[in-house]
């Protein structure tokens, strides 16, 4: 009786912590979802500190962020400018040039972003452009169309959590190699549709944005077109190639430090938490439960899409948030999967940052990229 006794106890306590284990993973997996796939804008802390100016140039307090190399924008409230690569460095301050904009007044928090432009295309760039709404499955989603010449239109779709204004740097080369852009927004985006439950699916729904947005583009003229995406914007283009009935119209791809591999990606940003990465495995169960993702179709080397347009893949040997990696492999698979694909990354760049840390080598691979695999001529 004794022994039967101990017995019972003991599968009653394994039973206990296997029980408790089961809830502590998926209380962790749950987390780690809803940080994955709640709708949230980007951060907009303002962690810097302006000094005032110098002649031509911004002076900032020496921190990692404002000694980065390129070219970057200020934010602070109220106020935004463009400043240019470290003129100066020493005694706790750095000095940059100030390309666009005022200089933020002393003491003033600021914000360095990649991205260098906000507003729309005219308040930001000069150019003429339209408000635009394009049907959607789940209503009208806002967009800016600049117009061009050519009936070849470029489609920018923006990272997870940022905005049209993501696509704004590289709006005057494709202007200036006359084709027409569409800088689209998609479901969960401010102004746009709520998906049915609230929340992102990492490109598994937003891909029909995107094809809704090419429908938009041919009723309004054009022949074909190039899908530019950034981020998540690359696992969205992804899915877009994969299932779209509208992939066919796709001439070109650019992808700036896309998701090409989820898995990956939350690997490292498991890493970056101090999260064991064999967590990563939960996270995906418990998102795929709760959006109905399949992990495995963003797997762009294992799950190659039908179509494979011409592409051109950016990635910054620094990015903290896609890892590059994903995109080596990407590159280093392309031969055999037969998709003509050129990589081009860029030393030291983070998260999106490719244009702005070496703006000449992007331009001219962009350019060269349009003149090469979409016939048309460089651009400004």
């Amino acid at each position: 009786m004794a022994s039967r006794k101990i017995t019972r106890i003991a599968l009653t306590s394994l039973l206990t912590v296997l029980v408790l284990v089961t809830a502590a993973l998926g209380g962790v997996g749950w987390y780690y979802s809803g940080e994955l796939l709640e709708p949230a804008p980007a951060p907009r802390d303002h962690r810097e500190t302006a000094l005032g100016a110098d002649g031509g140039n911004v002076v900032l307090a020496e921190s990692e962020a404002t000694t980065r190399r390129g070219t970057f924008g200020l934010v602070w409230p109220g106020g935004a400018a463009k400043v240019g690569g470290v003129a100066a460095r020493g005694n706790g301050r750095v000095e940059r040039p100030l390309l666009e904009g005022a200089a933020p007044p002393e003491g003033t928090r600021v914000r360095v972003e990649s991205n260098v432009h906000e507003g729309d295309p005219k308040t930001a760039l000069g150019l003429v452009h339209s408000e635009v709404a394009v049907p959607s499955e789940l209503g009208d989603l806002p967009a800016w169309f600049v117009p061009a010449e050519r009936d070849t239109w470029v489609i920018t779709v923006h990272g997870r959590g940022a905005s049209r204004e993501e696509a704004l740097r590289v709006v005057p080369q494709l202007h200036g190699a006359g084709l027409p852009v569409l800088l689209i927004t998609y479901r969960n985006d401010a102004g746009a549709p709520a998906s049915p439950d609230g929340l992102y699916h990492l490109g598994d729904t937003e891909w029909r944005d995107v094809e809704a947005a090419i429908g938009y583009a041919r009723s309004r003229g054009a022949r074909d077109v190039v899908l530019y995406g950034w981020s998540m914007g690359g696992a969205i283009i992804g899915q877009t190639l994969a299932r779209s009935s509208s992939a066919a119209l796709v001439r070109g791809v650019v992808l700036d430090s896309p998701v090409t591999d989820w898995t990956q990606t939350l690997d490292l940003q498991a890493r970056n938490r101090g999260v064991p990465t064999w967590l990563t495995p939960v996270a995906e169960l418990v998102s795929g439960w709760r959006a109905g993702i399949d992990f495995d179709r963003f797997d762009l080397v294992r799950n190659p899409p039908a179509v494979k347009p011409p592409t051109l893949l950016f990635h910054g040997s620094a990015d903290g948030t896609v890892p590059a990696q994903s995109s080596r492999d990407l590159a280093t698979a392309a031969g055999g999967l037969g998709w003509p694909l050129r990589y081009v990354e860029i030393p030291g760049a983070g998260h999106t940052s490719g244009w702005n840390v070496a703006t000449d080598t992007y331009r001219a691979a962009l350019g060269d990229f349009l003149t090469r695999s979409i016939g048309v001529r460089a651009g400004s």
